[in-house]
């Protein structure tokens, strides 16, 4: 038999790891090309060699997902691996039958064949969509199980935008390291709260080989979930994160939905801030979906380093970027913040925008008077740093996970923003993780 022509459509994430653990080694498909969607800039590259094993010494080239309708008929593709997340169910059907109509299979993976297994006892932190508050929630893991003696790594999503011979197994244990592995803001915004907890971090783009390592000094492992992504490894406990301000996406996003029908424990995050009637919602539709599961209801409060300079000024509030991109959220910590501590106005950062920000909010035109930490490249940062130097206001909010002012040189006076997990009663973190500890 020839082997089956297959295109991967993807981000730069789990269309990579779906290819290492299935096809890298599988002389019943050639792989011809990754398709790229959601990150600038990932197509034109190549995935290399280094990384793509024996069967493809030249590595396999990243083409835009526009172009996937000539690919397909150029290279007589068979299938197409959907390879992405964070996508309504109606957008993935919208590709498939753009995939169906060329003649093509359009094909979904299963977690029993890309969850790899390791040694040590995995807890999952995934969530039904981005910005539902994964990394807090991992990080409250990780307090909770060091302060009982454990030893405990956390292994982050893949990002990988940046040479990726050198990103096969990356470990972050300092600031410095964010530095030594040019890490994007977006990376950064992962990284650095895990690392100033004291919590080793690994990513990279071969989750086989990062988990080895990370084995090799834990007792614990801990799965961040990028986006809604499904989890990388097959957990001992599965926690899902959900959010009452997007109420009914954890019914209709992939695979998020997938999470929470797997989910051992759900946290509806954001309590304190949600409508009462997206909080109930969200709880009729977690107990239809997975009536078997733990529920914890959880607060993010903020926390301001100057919440007197926000009272009666002019903000620009900038937050998480794929946040408010493809997560479609309308309100992050910056906007809670503003809120809760007078700002008079949050001034539209749309008249000043800059380069590649510009393409940004043309993607994504619901984005709103918020501006997004995009920055996946230096090109990307500069226009960010512009941006916010060219918005007249007397403020800017800083809702981004890092301090934003380390890596951008911000000209008008700053207040940031930070939050963590704050659970409500009872079940709460520490009572599911009791087998654990």
């Amino acid at each position: 038999m020839k082997p089956i022509k297959t295109i991967i459509m993807g981000a730069a994430g789990r269309d990579f790891h779906n290819f290492n653990v299935v096809y890298r080694n599988n002389n019943n498909y050639e792989v011809v090309a990754f398709t790229a969607a959601q990150i600038p800039d990932i197509e034109g590259r190549m995935y290399p060699s280094v990384l793509s094993g024996p069967l493809y010494p030249e590595g396999v080239p990243i083409f835009d997902e526009n172009n996937l309708e000539d690919l397909i008929k150029e290279h007589s593709i068979e299938e197409v691996v959907f390879s992405y997340s964070d996508i309504s169910h109606e957008a993935v059907m919208h590709k498939a039958s753009r995939i169906i109509a060329t003649g093509a299979h359009f094909k979904l993976l299963g977690g029993e064949q890309t969850m790899i297994k390791s040694t040590k006892p995995v807890i999952s932190i995934c969530a039904v969509r981005t910005g539902c508050g994964k990394s807090q929630t991992t990080r409250k893991v990780a307090e909770i199980l060091k302060e009982a003696g454990k030893k405990v790594a956390a292994i982050r999503h893949p990002m990988p935008y940046g040479d990726l011979t050198k990103q096969g197994v990356q470990r972050f244990a300092s600031i410095d390291d964010l530095k030594k592995h040019d890490c994007t803001i977006e990376e950064m915004e992962e990284y650095e709260p895990h690392i100033m907890q004291g919590t080793i971090v690994f990513a990279g783009a071969d989750y086989e080989a990062i988990i080895r390592e990370a084995e090799k000094e834990a007792d614990i492992i801990l799965w961040d979930g990028g986006n809604n992504d499904m989890p990388f490894y097959k957990p001992d406990l599965s926690i899902v994160v959900t959010d009452p301000h997007r109420p009914g996406h954890e019914l209709t996003y992939f695979p998020g939905e997938t999470n929470l029908l797997m989910a051992d424990v759900v946290v509806i995050n954001k309590v304190d801030t949600a409508d009462p009637a997206g909080i109930e919602t969200v709880r009729t539709n977690i107990k239809m979906a997975n009536p078997n599961a733990v529920i914890i209801e959880a607060d993010s409060p903020v926390t301001v380093d100057n919440p007197d300079m926000i009272s009666g000024k002019r903000v620009l509030v900038v937050e998480d970027g794929p946040t408010l991109t493809h997560g479609e959220m309308k309100i992050g910590a910056g906007t809670v913040a503003a809120e809760k501590f007078g700002a008079s106005e949050m001034v539209d950062p749309r008249p000043y925008l800059t380069g590649k920000l510009i393409e940004t909010f043309e993607q994504y035109p619901n984005i709103g008077t918020l501006l997004p930490a995009m920055g996946y490249g230096s090109e990307q940062i500069k226009d960010l740093e512009d941006t916010i130097n060219k918005t007249d206001c007397d403020l800017v909010i800083i809702g981004t996970p890092i301090d934003l002012r380390r890596i951008v040189n911000i000209t008008h006076p700053t207040a940031r923003v930070t939050y963590d997990l704050q659970e409500r009663g009872n079940p709460n973190i520490q009572d599911v993780l009791k087998s654990f500890i």
